[in-house]
């Protein structure tokens, strides 16, 4: 049940967010070993974010997963990521944070339920 939830300054007018969705979607699932039928991805734009004390093209992600999330394994996700921001919406890696969130399945509802 990975769910990566990105937010950026950057418009998404013309941009092809399916391709940016799908992407992102399989990459968590690779990193993190989990199928990819259990991952959710949000894309969030034009969503007024300030870093550095500018507005020049930013991101700010959180991704929430049931185990799967390890030192190594958030390293190679912030590179991937970043690098499907860079690549599709022109955010400089150095402009992106992503936050990571080992949760319990208790913790995750789903189905009207937990997990």
């Amino acid at each position: 049940m990975p769910c990566l939830n990105l937010s950026t300054n950057a418009s998404l007018d013309g941009v092809d967010t399916s391709a940016i969705l799908s992407v992102a979607s399989k990459t968590v699932a690779r990193l993190i070993g989990k199928p990819e039928a259990y991952v959710m991805v949000v894309l969030k734009g034009s969503v007024p974010i300030s870093f550095g004390g500018n507005e020049q093209p930013a991101a700010y992600g959180e991704l929430v997963s049931i185990g799967g999330l390890n030192p190594d394994t958030n390293k190679k996700l912030s590179a991937a990521i970043a690098e499907i921001l860079e690549t599709k919406l022109s955010v400089p890696k150095s402009r992106f944070f992503l936050k990571f969130y080992d949760t319990k399945g208790s913790n995750f509802g789903w189905n009207g339920s937990t997990f």
